[in-house]
Parts: C-alpha cells; sequence; structure tokens
C-alpha cells in the first residue's frame, strides 16, 4: 500500500471512531436533499408574457432580492416552488391579474464547500449535512506529501464577516483532537509544509 494511500485510509478510519458506529438492520433510506436557497444562490425567474419581469437574481447578504415592481423580498430559505408563489402573490397585489411565474435555480453556492491547497484534488465540492473537515479532506483525495496536516485552516463567512481557525488535522487523525464539522460555504486551506 502507497504511503497516500495509507494516509487516506488512515483518515478514513478517524473519521469512522467507535462513536460514530452505528448498526443499521434495514437500508437507509436516500437522503432528502436541501433545495433552499441561501446567500450567493442565483436563479432564473420567468414571468409568462413579461419580459421586463423576467431575468436572473442572486440572493443577496441579507437573503434578500430586489423583485422589478414589487422590491425587496425574503427568499433565503425558500425552494424554487416557495419563491414562485410569493412572486406570483405579490405581482397579484394591483400588478397582474394572473401572474404565471416559474422559477429555475442555476446556482447553489451556498451549498458548497472549497478545498484548496495540498490535497490531491483541490476544487469544490457539494456540501452534505454533518459533513467534517476529515470527511472534506478525503472526498478531495487526501493530502500530498507537502501538506502541512496540522496547518490547515477553515474559513467561514456568517454576516458577512469571516473567521478562519486552524484545524489540527494529524492531531484529529491520531485521536488527540476533536473533528471539525462544517457549513455550506466553508473553505479549507491546506498550506505546503516547511522543510
Amino acid at each position: 500500500m502507497t504511503r497516500a494511500a495509507l494516509l487516506v485510509f488512515s483518515v478514513m478510519l478517524a473519521a469512522c471512531g467507535p462513536s460514530t458506529r452505528t448498526v443499521v438492520e434495514q437500508p437507509l433510506a436516500a437522503p432528502t436533499i436541501d433545495t433552499s436557497l441561501g446567500v450567493g444562490d442565483s436563479f432564473e425567474v420567468r414571468v409568462f408574457g413579461e419580459a421586463d419581469l423576467s431575468g436572473l437574481f442572486k440572493v443577496g447578504v441579507e437573503g434578500n432580492i430586489t423583485f422589478p415592481l414589487v422590491g425587496v423580498l425574503h427568499v433565503e430559505g425558500l425552494d424554487a416552488q416557495a419563491v414562485s408563489k410569493l412572486i406570483a402573490d405579490k405581482l397579484r397585489e394591483g400588478i397582474l391579474r394572473d401572474p404565471q411565474v416559474t422559477v429555475l435555480i442555476k446556482e447553489q453556492t451556498s451549498k458548497k464547500i472549497y478545498v484548496l491547497g495540498q490535497v490531491v484534488h483541490p476544487g469544490t465540492f457539494s456540501y452534505t449535512p454533518s459533513m467534517s473537515v476529515v470527511e472534506a479532506i478525503t472526498v478531495a483525495g487526501g493530502f500530498t506529501g507537502l501538506a502541512a496536516k496540522n496547518d490547515t485552516s477553515v474559513t467561514r463567512s456568517e454576516l458577512g464577516k469571516k473567521t478562519t481557525v486552524r484545524v489540527p488535522v494529524a492531531d484529529i487523525g491520531e485521536g488527540k483532537a476533536r473533528n471539525v464539522y462544517l457549513r455550506p460555504g466553508d473553505i479549507i486551506s491546506v498550506p505546503e509544509r516547511i522543510f
């Protein structure tokens, strides 16, 4: 077994420690996919017969969009169907008699995590509920031979403020530190070690 494969295997074993084992006697149901909108997500609105009211919108920092003739609408946490109903209801209030509104989600950046630096496959990955930093690094192919594992950092944006925390991933793999759980939009950075 190569050194890199052994490292990935070790990280995977650490993520499956005794406290997380579950005996399943029947197949688990497929996980539900969260399609609700979050900050930074983009979606297209089509209002039948009203080209001026159709277009692409992006959810702002406060979870809002500004829709023509209606004004500010809070859409964070709503799915495409709920946004469609909200816009149609607002347009019915003295603007259009029977608006037919379709909403198509284009991009959900709020449901992604980013793994950068000294991992085998740096990039953007889909967030899954209860995803840990160890799992994210495993999804990115594990560390490269040049990784400074204990200097890994997680950067998180909340209410427009960025916070960066150092995460000792090698210590987590050895059971010396607690695993860190991620949120959508987190950025995991693995620097190169200094020889």
